[in-house]
């Protein structure tokens, strides 16, 4: 008999809803039924691909005992965490007041009123692991809310307060950017680097795409060391074990401080950010290695999770046939029999070890001996030319993967995910000149305007065609920004347009009068806090993200109040992001960007023109650099175009560029080869 859960679009949900426990969504529904009844709320989080997830629901929510104890004396309500993230932040930080640690499944108990008591992770069926039964955390909680309410009570305001406290900070007018605090926040990253194994901290081991992109920033303002620990930390991580070596694509994190042993999820997120860092590096430093990886990323989210309308699907789950990790390994001999020509094993098996008694549990997580350009230039052969080497072997090899179990996919689709996607596919697309990675960067956005848009709102999510929870902060800044990253590469002026509706929306919904950004819009959230969370891991924060819509559009529209605004975001949390640089990457980057200078190359072309841009925004004439704004536009003028393209006709009917730089411009160029020269000129 299914539970109410049968009704929802959530994978993670819809996983849950044959099991006797009788959840429910949350909604108005059980918050209502918890304060009729009087019943504690037992609240659990997690998601598609979560593999404690799925272990906790074999042992407890389909264990018919533990179902018959939580439907007697609890209100048990299931949370998709990728559909609701403002509840997932606010009972995080819960739990992690009271525990000193958070993960997921999140298990947390809440008064009536949603104010939360106890909580946890993952519980076990019997006592190990130096835990209660989750069975007996049930009957204790009972127990006390039935003789000691007012200790339950006290403790729930406590926390409530707690929360209250820390969700809140105000904003304060600054002048601007600092640019001392970078450095620090830089020499922080890299004085904390983990010289021996790569990354920062201790096991496990979390890919860190957006610090990786800060210190790719700073490098190009010249900070010591900057650019060696980005690449040191980019090498590591494409060796194997945290990469799919054989399919493209990363995994969640490592568990190990090697690099060798990942936690076997794959999530959108990740892949996006990760795609977009080793396409910085190799466009700042030609290793042919990040362009692969990449490239191969890329290709990986297009064939494996990748809707055919063009939106991009969550996760793929870490578990397929019952066991965590079993479609990612090997056995020598399956290895051996698959790869059948002497010559390709010869080459494998030199990048490759393939230990008889394997590298985990008695399987062989692939993990390459040396970096690839190394191995190449022991062989005399270029990077490019000893990859295609090895894409013979591996093609084989997905092959025989291919006919295995595959892990489950979360089908569903995520704004502000996708968003992070759409901006990878589109920068790929053009710097790489990879027609098909940019098709897909303008499929995925025209999926998510006529989506997730309906009316005058904004949605979180889409699957089979529904879209029920509005979105949040992240999903209107971040789309914004995707759009932003779009307009500049293809020109299209519907990007720009749409991403002004998403940033007058964003203004009018989220602002806090004491400054910054709700993470939810006040008139569709029924959380007791309205969260205001500031830090980046995972994903960027959506006041980060915010802060970058508003700069790009003050360097189109030239637009004061955007400025203003988001120097005072970036000013307030500047001290803080110097301090724990790898918790506000994104701010980092942002906060960069703001320092300036901000180049601007703004490209006007007669209307019967073919394309010019294609000449003159040619990554070859016009590289990579994150301070460089690109604008291109027909003329007359069309409406609804940006001011930066205000009193900047065409010259001698030809395509003329105007390159300006803090809002002052050079000379109008129609000579190519003059403004292929200057495009560079003067801007570091």
């Amino acid at each position: 008999m299914p539970n109410r859960l049968i009704h929802e679009t959530s994978p993670y949900l819809l996983q849950h809803a044959h099991n006797p426990v009788d959840w429910y969504p949350w909604g108005e529904e059980a918050l209502q039924k918890a304060k009729l009844e009087n019943k504690p709320i037992f609240l659990s989080i997690g998601y598609a691909a979560c593999h404690w997830c799925h272990v906790m629901e074999e042992e407890s929510f389909k264990d018919p005992q533990t179902a018959s104890f939580l439907n007697q004396h609890f209100i048990s309500i299931k949370v998709d965490r990728e559909e609701r993230p403002d509840l997932d932040n606010l009972y995080m930080s819960a739990v992690v007041s009271m525990t000193g640690q958070g993960g997921w499944p999140m298990s947390i108990f809440l008064t009536p009123d949603l104010k939360p008591f106890y909580g946890g992770t993952y519980f076990p069926p019997i006592p190990r692991y130096g835990m209660p039964s989750f069975l007996e955390v049930l009957e204790g909680i009972q127990r006390i809310w039935q003789t000691e309410r007012q200790n339950i009570d006290s403790v729930a305001e406590k926390i409530s307060e707690y929360l209250h406290e820390t969700n809140q900070w105000r904003t304060f007018a600054a002048p601007q950017i600092n640019l001392d605090l970078l450095d620090q926040a830089a020499k922080n990253l890299i004085q904390y680097y983990d010289q021996q194994n790569g990354g920062w901290g201790r096991a496990p081991k979390f890919p860190q795409p957006m610090v990786i992109e800060f210190l790719l920033h700073r490098h190009l303002r010249n900070q010591p060391d900057s650019l060696e620990i980005a690449r040191h930390a980019l090498d590591v991580m494409q060796r194997g074990g945290l990469w799919d070596v054989v399919g493209g694509g990363f995994h969640r994190y490592s568990t190990d401080s090697r690099w060798l042993v990942p936690h076997f999820e794959k999530m959108l997120y990740d892949n996006a950010l990760l795609a977009q860092a080793y396409l910085h590096a190799y466009l700042l430093t030609g290793d042919f290695t990040y362009r692969h990886t990449c490239e191969r990323t890329l290709d990986f989210i297009l064939r494996e999770m990748t809707h055919p309308s063009g939106g991009f699907y969550s996760s793929l789950d870490a578990d397929s046939d019952g066991e965590e990790g079993k479609f990612y390994l090997w056995s020598k001999t399956e290895i051996l029999s698959a790869i059948r020509s002497l010559l390709e094993r010869e080459i494998f098996m030199e990048t490759y070890p393939l230990p008889d008694e394997g590298n985990f549990e008695g399987k062989i997580i692939l993990q390459s001996r040396a970096p690839l350009n190394i191995l190449a230039s022991r062989h005399n052969m270029s990077t490019q030319a000893y990859l295609e080497k090895l894409d013979v072997p591996l093609q084989q090899l997905f092959r025989l993967r291919s006919e295995r179990v595959r892990p489950r996919t979360d089908d569903k689709i995520i704004v502000s995910w996708n968003a992070l996607a759409l901006r990878a596919f589109a920068e790929a697309g053009h710097y790489l000149q990879r027609h098909d990675f940019l098709q897909a960067a303008q499929n995925n956005a025209a999926f998510l305007v006529d989506n997730l848009i309906k009316g005058d709102t904004l949605y979180r999510t889409w699957r089979e065609g529904i879209s029920r929870t509005p979105a949040f902060l992240e999903d209107y800044a971040g789309l914004a920004v995707a759009l932003l990253t779009l307009y500049q590469l293809d020109g299209n002026p519907r990007w720009y347009a749409e991403s002004q509706r998403l940033n007058n929306w964003m203004m009018a919904r989220f602002q806090d009068p004491h400054g910054g950004f709700f993470d939810a819009a006040q008139q569709s959230s029924n959380t007791p806090v309205l969260p205001k969370y500031p830090q980046d891991n995972p994903i960027p924060s959506g006041n980060a993200l915010a802060a970058h819509a508003l700069m790009l559009l003050w360097a189109f529209e030239e637009s004061d109040s955007h400025l203003d605004k988001a120097i005072e975001l970036l000013a307030t949390l500047q001290q803080t992001a110097a301090e724990y640089p790898t918790a506000f990457a994104y701010w980092l980057q942002v906060q960069d960007f703001a320092a300036g200078p901000i180049q601007q190359v703004a490209l006007v072309y007669p209307s019967e023109s073919d394309q010019p841009h294609l000449k003159w925004f040619n990554p070859a004439v016009t590289p990579y650099h994150p301070r460089r704004i690109l604008a291109q536009t027909a003329y007359p003028l069309p409406e609804n175009t940006p001011k930066i393209f205000e009193g900047k006709p065409v010259v001698q009917n030809q395509p003329t560029a105007y390159i300006c730089q803090n809002f002052s411009c050079k000379q109008p160029l129609v000579d190519f080869e003059e403004y292929a020269r200057t495009i560079s000129e003067g801007f570091a």
